[in-house]
């Protein structure tokens, strides 16, 4: 501190308790933030973000990329089943 002045015993305890305050809210915010289900739920809200936009209507060009590309990741293991099984 560049401050000049000597300070009180209250005032530091006051700075003090102020600081301990504002170090447990971050404490229980980070404890929040944390939890499993908190977690979860932050996962689950990205997810539903993929499929649906802010108005809450299907991003129907996900869907489609994201099925085309399950079909040609099934495709390409039967092609390789089908390869590996006539040797």
């Amino acid at each position: 501190m560049s401050d000049t002045k000597a300070r009180t015993a209250e005032q530091i305890e006051a700075d003090i308790a102020a600081t301990r305050a504002r170090l447990a809210s971050t404490v229980d915010e980070l404890v929040d933030r944390a939890h499993p289900r908190n977690v979860a739920r932050r996962e689950v809200e990205k997810a539903k973000a993929q499929v649906f936009d802010e108005r809450g209507q299907l991003r129907t060009q996900k869907i489609v990329a994201v099925g085309g590309a399950a079909v040609g990741v099934i495709a390409l293991l039967l092609l390789i089943r089908r390869l590996v099984g006539r040797r």
